[in-house]
């Protein structure tokens, strides 16, 4: 996404607000007085706010899913894209205090204009498939009967839910408490008995 450096300021603090307040704790009006412009300033480069909040979804998405390797790469393990993929959160929460994006917007999102949420519904659409790649490809290697898609949705619901929880009891270490089970540190597949062949 190619933007403005104005625009690129005013996209910045708007993810920033999102991340720690919400998309409806801020305004035009809160964004101008941070940026140095006036309201006219903003709705210059963002018409509406609907707009603003699909814009800054759409580049926090695809900065995202940049940084996720190829499910197929064979040349790093599955397993170890898992933990990498629950790492990238906890240091968002860590490093910058912040939630993701889109854990934010989806706790709002009976309240969002349409186009923020198919943009929250397309981040998680493709988190859940490439991460249902990786359980499949871990499936094969490891033998561990499991359903990938439910792992996907399990792993991306906890993470998300985790973030949030541990930014309100102010303690990071959660992650690995959640993370440290005998069953891969928690993040291998778990057994599905629908899955498992009757002996």
């Amino acid at each position: 996404m190619t933007v403005g450096v104005t625009a690129q300021k005013i996209m910045v603090l708007a993810e920033s607000y999102i991340c720690e307040r919400g998309f409806n704790a801020f305004s035009f009006r809160h964004l101008a007085e941070a940026v140095g412009v006036r309201t006219a300033g903003v709705h210059y480069h963002f018409r509406t706010k609907e707009e603003l909040g699909a814009a800054v979804a759409r580049d926090y998405r695809e900065r995202f899913l940049e940084d996720l390797p190829d499910p197929a790469d064979p040349s790093i393990e599955p397993g170890q894209m898992i933990a990498d993929y629950v790492s990238a959160f906890r240091d968002t929460l860590e490093k910058k205090n912040r939630v993701c994006l889109f854990g934010m917007l989806a706790a709002e999102s009976e309240s969002l204009p349409p186009e923020v949420v198919n943009e929250t519904r397309r981040f998680f659409e493709l988190n859940v498939a490439w991460l249902e790649k990786v359980y499949a490809r871990l499936k094969e290697r490891s033998g561990t009967p499991c359903n990938p898609r439910a792992e996907a949705l399990s792993l991306i619901a906890r993470v998300e839910g985790l973030m949030i929880v541990a930014r309100a009891m102010n303690d990071t270490s959660l992650f690995d408490q959640v993370f440290s089970s005998a069953n891969g540190n928690g993040l291998l597949c778990a057994k599905n008995p629908a899955d498992q062949t009757p002996t």
